[in-house]
């Protein structure tokens, strides 16, 4: 459930590229900082997951979203909005992961389907045709952007095409933000690192439903997989500066 873009740094005239993924609660961003023609890409979310001027208690009665309100207060939407901002400012190539869109039949006849997927074709988060499974409003595929296939669970590299389109794109590094922070952002973060990417956590553009998983996500487990973990303020600091080194 979270997002990627990709980015490379070139060297001074040359066009910056990189690779966006959106998904559901997987808002990532993968990017690689600003060093010395380093690459640089980033995930963002995808499909919406909340309505401006909506209280979480008619949200939930919509049935497009968790019901669990902590997650959508302790989130940062305008932190998202912030990061998708710079790497768009910085003209980077932009790659959309979205998590798959539930339809009639899916996993009914799994053998190894696990609870969260059960319980989410019983939700119908993520609805094909429904709002659950439409684009933010703020994350909306733009002209130019690639969308990669859809994830069936939390990592956005398994069983899609994503790993194969970031290597053709020369990108090394991403950043990671969105939701859910245990789940897909945490997933897609170490598979990332798994096969030799440069992985970049941002902890305040994650969230997850409670203070202990995102504690969990954060301060215990990121550290084994990110290489970096920082503050959106901080992403947002480097990209400007990579942006005027490459002026």
């Amino acid at each position: 459930m979270p997002e990627l873009v990709g980015l490379r740094y070139g060297s001074s005239g040359r066009r910056a590229r990189a690779a966006a993924t959106f998904g559901t609660s997987r808002l990532w961003t993968g990017c690689r900082l600003p060093r010395k023609g380093g690459t640089a890409r980033a995930r963002v979310p995808s499909r919406r997951f909340a309505r401006s001027g909506e209280d979480a208690s008619a949200r939930a009665r919509r049935g497009s979203v968790p019901r669990e309100a902590g997650l959508l207060k302790r989130f940062q939407p305008n932190n998202l909005k912030a990061v998708v901002k710079a790497i768009r400012e910085k003209n980077i190539q932009v790659f959309i992961v979205p998590h798959h869109r539930w339809e009639p039949g899916d996993y009914e006849r799994w053998k190894h389907a696990n609870h969260t997927q059960i319980a989410s074709g019983k939700r119908q988060t993520f609805a094909k045709g429904t709002w659950g499974g439409e684009w933010h409003p703020d994350f909306v595929p733009q002209a130019g952007d690639i969308i990669i296939k859809e994830h069936w669970a939390q990592s956005g590299f398994a069983n899609t095409d994503l790993d194969q389109q970031l290597k053709q794109y020369g990108i090394e590094k991403v950043i990671i933000i969105g939701l859910l922070a245990n789940t897909c952002i945490e997933s897609t973060g170490r598979f990332a690192m798994e096969l030799g990417y440069h992985v970049t956590l941002v902890t305040d553009a994650t969230a997850a439903f409670s203070q202990e998983m995102t504690h969990a996500a954060h301060k215990l487990n990121g550290p084994t997989y990110a290489h970096e973990i920082l503050a959106t303020a901080e992403l947002v600091s480097a990209l400007q500066v990579g942006r005027a080194a490459s002026a």
